[in-house]
């Protein structure tokens, strides 16, 4: 029998591709402006869909922050590598942390993402967990090799003081993510001039020296350190 005209082959096929990309693109803008916390019933209503079709295609708010949040590590990637081959670590080293921020001062739900747990999101592959806290995606160790690397490297050309290690950089970057939305709200390029303040403080022309060793590290004697 030839099929009905009212319902031609592939046609739910592609209301359903459709409907997902509309509820995709709702809730990339919705976490964008209001972080991971957004009501679905509000991202399927900007989506023009029932809930039950959202549940559907994402039947945890967790698949759904994963789909979305999927493709936001690429950029990083292709930043964290193009900071290794820059010539000047130090350099590099900034323009790494500012595309890290620019991206998530632009975006409260990647914020949310890297300096929170989120349940149900075990970790996007790529996006660097910047808060260390326990049970959120951490601080990937793709993300924290190249800052080690580089910060090894700013080391060896003299421009990084010697007495830091990549813990003691990441452990300040964190507070500065989790302040962005506080700080965009003022102005929104005013991290740049926070960011400025914190490497400053790693730069070997500032060095004096430091009041205690850092965590997990040994002083130069050998001994553990007391914290």
């Amino acid at each position: 029998m030839a099929p009905s005209s009212a319902n031609p082959p592939g046609r739910l096929r592609r209301d359903a591709q459709r409907n997902r990309d509309l509820l995709l693109a709702a809730a990339r803008d919705s976490f964008a402006r209001h972080g991971l916390d957004v009501p679905l019933d509000r991202i399927a209503k900007e989506a023009g869909v029932g809930n039950a079709t959202l549940y559907r295609h994402f039947p945890t708010r967790g698949a759904l922050i994963a789909e979305v949040l999927a493709d936001a590590g690429v950029g990083l990637a292709a930043a964290g590598q193009e900071a290794l081959a820059a010539e000047d670590a130090w350099t590099g080293l900034e323009r790494y942390f500012e595309r890290i921020l620019e991206l998530v001062a632009a975006d409260r739900g990647i914020n949310d993402l890297v300096t929170r747990p989120v349940p149900g999101v075990p970790g996007v592959p790529g996006v660097p967990g910047v808060s260390g806290v326990p049970g959120t995606i951490g601080i990937g160790r793709g993300h924290a090799a190249t800052v080690g690397s580089l910060i090894t490297r700013a080391q060896e050309q003299g421009t990084m003081r010697r007495d830091v290690v990549a813990r003691d950089l990441l452990s300040l970057f964190g507070p500065l993510c989790q302040a962005l939305p506080a700080i965009t709200a003022l102005h929104p390029d005013l991290w740049r001039r926070y960011l400025a303040l914190l490497l400053e403080g790693f730069r070997a022309r500032a060095a004096r020296p430091l009041p205690v060793p850092p965590i997990g590290e040994r002083r130069p004697d050998g001994t553990a350190p007391d914290v």
